[in-house]
Parts: C-alpha cells; sequence; structure tokens
C-alpha cells in the first residue's frame, strides 16, 4: 500500500488517489499537493486492473475501514481503472483522464462518461488532477464546516487571481 500522507492534524487519510503506472505521478502528484492544501489528508497508490489485479482488490477491500471518503482515479485508455474501482465500492470516484497513448486521452475522457448504469465516476478534463482534488474537497465539505470555510476561501482567492 502506499504510504499515507497525514494532515497537521494528525489524522488518517480521508482521500485516495490511485493510478495504474509510475509514469501517471507527476500528473497524479498535482491532486495531492492540492489537497495538502486544504489539510485534507490522503494516499498515493500505483496499482494496475492487468498487472496487480489481487493487490488492486485487496486495495480496494480496505477502503471504507480504512476512513476513506473519496477516491480519485487517474485511468487512461479505455478508463479501466476508474471503473474497477466504482464497481467494487460506494465512495464516491472521481475519474482524471490520463493523456497517454495516440488518443492524448480523449479515449480515457470517453471511457469514464460512458461506464454502465449504476457504476458511475466523475469525470474532470484531461490531465486536470487539481479539479479532481477541489471536487473531492467539495464533497468532503459538505459535511465538514471547516473544509467548507476552507474551500470558500480558495473560490476567493482563485477568483481574485483571475481579475489581475
Amino acid at each position: 500500500m502506499g504510504d499515507p500522507v497525514f494532515d497537521g492534524d494528525g489524522r488518517t487519510p480521508r482521500v485516495a488517489i490511485i493510478y495504474s503506472s509510475p509514469a501517471d505521478h507527476d500528473t497524479m502528484s498535482q491532486a495531492g499537493a492540492l489537497l495538502s492544501r486544504f489539510g485534507v489528508a490522503y494516499d498515493e497508490q500505483s496499482l494496475s486492473p492487468h498487472r496487480a489485479p489481487r493487490a488492486l482488490a485487496d486495495w480496494m477491500a480496505e477502503l471504507e475501514p480504512r476512513g476513506i471518503e473519496v477516491v480519485i482515479a487517474g485511468s487512461s485508455g479505455s478508463a479501466a481503472l476508474a471503473g474497477v474501482v466504482a464497481a467494487h465500492t460506494t465512495l464516491p470516484v472521481i475519474g482524471v483522464p490520463l493523456s497517454t497513448g495516440g488518443l492524448d486521452g480523449r479515449d480515457a475522457l470517453l471511457g469514464l462518461t460512458q461506464l454502465p448504469p449504476g457504476v458511475p465516476v466523475a469525470a474532470v478534463g484531461i490531465d486536470n488532477a487539481m479539479n479532481a482534488a477541489v471536487l473531492a474537497v467539495q464533497v468532503l465539505a459538505v459535511a465538514d464546516p471547516l473544509l467548507r470555510t476552507r474551500l470558500w476561501r480558495f473560490k476567493d482567492d482563485f477568483e481574485k487571481a483571475a481579475r489581475h
């Protein structure tokens, strides 16, 4: 399993970030960086649904017992990883289509949005792991007033920066 990144209060991770190849780390680490900015603990793991299916099954079985509330899954090609995770949990799954392969992520984007009924994955833009982190924070903020306040501050700062 990946090493958890604890927040300043020493709490256990609330968000799990997963992707199928170490080559996707640079893109997906943007989600972790933004979660840290919000003070949200997370863990990060690279597991392939094709090359390590048993390890992935074990990881998915431990999500809820570990206190994970949202999963961010980087997916390329057919978006298999996010779909597999969504099929094995009731937790919200946010898919980040990754721009690998000949179609520059468009295949992954379509794959994320065309999963079968009952297996929803929220999809953000291609390689936009930061938006996945913001969406994860928005999900968590529904029941977390402190996080909601941090989110409003982030949105205010974002708007001020856009004006300059």
